[in-house]
């Protein structure tokens, strides 16, 4: 395999460092594109200041064979803009759009780009995981950005610009992991009862590990070129099993209790939160034969240790 200079956005995020230490060791050129300078970047990662990446000019992605697009605006539980659709279209769909004319103009080979689930829907079918043949429905403004954005990205391809990839990761965890994965092994450290004992739901997770693994991938094998591409961990987890993995990873003992799901979800849209229920409650299953057939990929980490490992690492503070 020859070394390819990669740019990265998002470079100094969550993802971000996981990718770009991944890329580093399989011994890729590495540009992480950062606002200012001084950003806490990976050992062997060159630092690219751009400033403000809506303004980002061709002259940034010269040289570069690929870029690995991670930056975006994430779905809000508390939502801030008035116009939220607009506020995730301008941050997901716009610059990135932006950003891979760019690259074009700048003779870039290849636009990866880090997409969602979500543009798939909520919830999969009962019975059986989604798949790239299925009909994507997103339900709420960041995964129509998203979706959006794939859809931009491959009509750019299309006219000749570049190669597109795209990826739909499920949640992602791993060490440095925040949002509803801290708060739920920080409830888990607290020996908080937690009403999930009856909920035998099934849900795909995705180690940071595994997603850089796959997004290396999407830049080296020319078969990614055309393609978005569902991948997992391998093995997919009930909400309760994965409290049950997270309290085995701290030491601490499990306190589910055994609430009818039916109960759950009538208290939860008494609460207006019917939408964050049915996302805890219901099935989110992906089938990753595709990427592994098309790709090699098999993930590294495994999928229930490495649950026990974010645990441990969200509950020691560690960073990514």
């Amino acid at each position: 395999m020859s070394a390819l200079r990669i740019a990265v956005t998002g470079a100094a995020g969550f993802v971000g460092r996981a990718v770009c230490r991944r890329l580093v060791r399989r011994g890729h050129e590495v540009f992480g594109l950062v606002r200012a300078a001084g950003a806490a970047l990976p050992s062997g990662v060159r630092e690219a200041v751009c400033g403000d990446l809506a303004g980002a000019a061709p002259g940034l992605f010269a040289g570069m064979d690929a870029v690995i697009h991670l930056a975006a605006r994430v779905h809000r539980m508390r939502e801030d803009a008035a116009d939220p659709l607009a506020a995730h279209r301008a941050a997901n769909r716009d610059l990135t759009l932006a950003l891979a004319r760019a690259a074009a103009e700048a003779g870039t080979r290849r636009f990866v780009f880090a997409s969602t689930v979500k543009v798939m829907g909520e919830n999969s079918p009962p019975g059986r995981p989604f798949t790239e043949a299925d009909r994507p429905a997103p339900q709420d403004p960041y995964a129509r950005s998203k979706l959006e954005a794939e859809e931009g990205l491959f009509a750019l391809a299309r006219a000749g610009g570049m190669q597109a990839v795209a990826l739909r990761p499920p949640l992602v965890h791993g060490p440095g992991v925040r949002a509803n994965f801290a708060r739920l092994v920080r409830a888990v450290e607290r020996g908080l009862p937690l009403p999930f004992g009856l909920v035998r739901n099934r849900r795909s997770l995705l180690h940071v590990d595994n997603l850089a693994l796959a997004l290396a991938l999407a830049c080296e094998r020319p078969e990614a070129a055309g393609r978005a591409y569902l991948l997992r961990d391998g093995q997919d987890l009930s909400t309760a099993g994965l409290v049950r993995l997270i309290a085995e990873g701290l030491g601490r003992p499990v306190r589910l209790l055994p609430v009818p799901p039916v109960l759950l979800r009538l208290a939860a849209a008494c609460l207006g939160r019917g939408a964050a229920a049915r996302r805890v409650l219901g099935d989110l299953c992906v089938d990753d034969a595709a990427i592994r057939r098309e790709l090699g990929y098999a993930p590294e980490v495994d999928a229930l240790q490495g649950v026990r490992d974010t645990a441990r690492a969200v509950a020691a503070g560690e960073a990514a």
